[in-house]
């Protein structure tokens, strides 16, 4: 079985590195993009099993990426984990619409960055994501 494609975008290096390490040595695909126009680019290219992006960077924010993406039939399943910095209100049934079914504060570790992508990777697998943000 091919292991499953994340794409892992953000327009802090740092953080792409990161999170790309880990889910690399936890054994998935990894492809990543720095802001939300090559990310959209990226995923009709690659076509990722999961999205985990930044919400604000420039050209296009996580959430206008994610909303694009629906709009592309390839891809308009994707699920999505946004990474946000504290204080945003994000109202759960506009990031549902845009297929982002969790939300993760920054700072956040990276072993928890995994466990929510294994718990969305699984679900996805089982045609049950929840529309639902979990921070």
């Amino acid at each position: 079985m091919m292991p499953h494609k994340i794409l892992v975008v953000d327009d802090e290096s740092h953080i792409v590195h990161v999170v790309s390490m880990k889910l690399t040595r936890a054994g998935y695909d990894v492809v990543t993009a720095r802001d939300g126009e090559e990310a959209f680019e990226v995923c009709l290219a690659e076509r990722p099993d999961m999205i985990v992006t930044d919400y604000q960077m420039p050209l296009l924010d996580g959430i206008s990426m994610c909303r694009k993406l629906r709009t592309v039939s390839e891809c308009a399943h994707i699920p999505a984990l946004l990474l946000t910095a504290r204080g945003y209100e994000l109202s759960v049934a506009d990031l549902a619409e845009v297929g982002i079914v969790a939300v993760m504060e920054k700072p956040f570790s990276p072993r928890e960055i995994h466990a929510k992508v294994q718990e969305i990777i699984a679900c996805a697998e089982q045609g049950r994501c929840p529309s639902r943000a979990i921070a």
